[in-house]
């Protein structure tokens, strides 16, 4: 079974299948989903652990999930790390305790949540997900929509354009604010990009406000100068050394995060020379302290914290009513410090 059978028109499991899979009775399985008798750990567990391989998708479930809430809410992210995760958590905690939630994280490290056993965070004990772009795949996506439990994406549009909110950034034009400033103000025309995760939406539309910025000053694109930096600041160092190396010309370097730029910055002191005097380097999101580096980094800022504050609203509105807003789109700032070459702290 999986979860297109229906639109392909293949019978799907329905709850006798799940009983006969876990060994229990269909009083049991009813049980164990709309939360309504005592149910064994061990009973319980292999109910669920049946639901999750059959791919069953209970629809009276989701009628008992909303008439017996928990008062939790999921966030799940790709792995516990990022420094944009910090200010992102802080923003959905604030809402979640505002608004009477408790909040369970859970790190899905690549591995598919329907791919395991028993899926320790789901509709059996949240209301709803908030989903961090990478955490889950579209086919799990698809599993909670055809649920119809709520869940809100994270730097994610939904796919098949389905009707599911999402909380974005203006990355493109953050991306070309911040190319144009390294063109008009300072007159660099040999800018190097460090691209992120190829799949990352966030890093295709930063890519794309950066061909923007060099079209519109009419500055042909060098593929030379665009290479790895996988929003990753050890990524980034081996890629500007080896450019260095290789003697590639380049008087900036537009990194797409910020820690990618910090590991540009190191590579360039690794390599002798000076940022920005002999080479400026920008980053986007305004993390991983970057008011506090030798020199502060110019960068785009992200609201994040007002990020993860919409996206806990939207998941708490669409728990309550049914209702929410299908696209949040948030503006950038560009924040000018000293790596660009500017002498002081002004942003634009």
């Amino acid at each position: 079974m999986n979860i297109d059978a229906a639109s392909k028109g293949i019978s799907r499991a329905t709850i006798k299948d799940v009983a006969k899979h876990a060994n229990v009775s269909v009083a049991t399985v009813s049980r164990v989903i709309n939360k309504n008798g005592q149910v064994a750990k061990g009973t319980s567990d292999r109910v669920w652990i049946a639901i999750s391989e059959l791919k069953y998708t209970p629809h009276a479930a989701a009628k008992g999930l909303r008439s017996h809430r928990t008062q939790t809410v999921g966030f799940l992210v790709p792995e516990i790390s990022a420094p944009f995760q910090f200010p992102l958590l802080r923003g959905i905690e604030m809402i979640a305790r505002k608004s009477g939630y408790s909040l369970l994280i859970h790190a899905t490290e690549d591995i598919p949540l329907l791919s395991q056993p028993l899926r320790p965070i789901g509709e059996h004990n949240t209301d709803g997900l908030l989903v961090l772009v990478g955490s889950l795949t579209e086919e799990e996506i698809l599993y909670f929509y055809r649920l119809k439990f709520p869940i809100v994406l994270i730097c994610q549009s939904a796919p098949q354009s389905l009707d599911i909110p999402t909380i974005l950034f203006e990355n493109k034009s953050g991306a070309k604010k911040i190319v144009d400033h390294l063109i008009e103000v300072h007159g660099y025309r040999r800018i190097a990009f460090l691209r992120g995760p190829a799949k990352m939406e966030d890093s295709y539309w930063r890519e794309q406000g950066y061909y923007e910025s060099l079209k519109a000053h009419q500055i042909p694109i060098d593929l030379n100068l665009i290479g790895m930096g996988e929003f990753d600041e050890e990524a980034a160092r081996i890629t500007v050394k080896n450019w260095m190396k290789e003697k590639l010309e380049f008087d900036a370097i537009f990194a797409g995060d910020d820690e990618s730029a910090i590991g540009a910055i190191l590579a360039i002191h690794d390599m002798g020379k000076r940022v920005p005097q002999d080479i400026a380097v920008v980053g986007f999101d305004d993390v991983y302290l970057t008011h506090a580096r030798i020199p502060p980094l110019t960068t785009v800022r992200n609201p994040i914290v007002e990020m993860g504050q919409k996206a806990m609203q939207q998941l708490v509105q669409l728990i309550q009513t049914g209702i929410a807003d299908m696209k949040t789109l948030l503006p950038t700032e560009l924040i000018i410090r000293h790596s660009c070459g500017c002498t002081d702290n002004t942003s634009e």
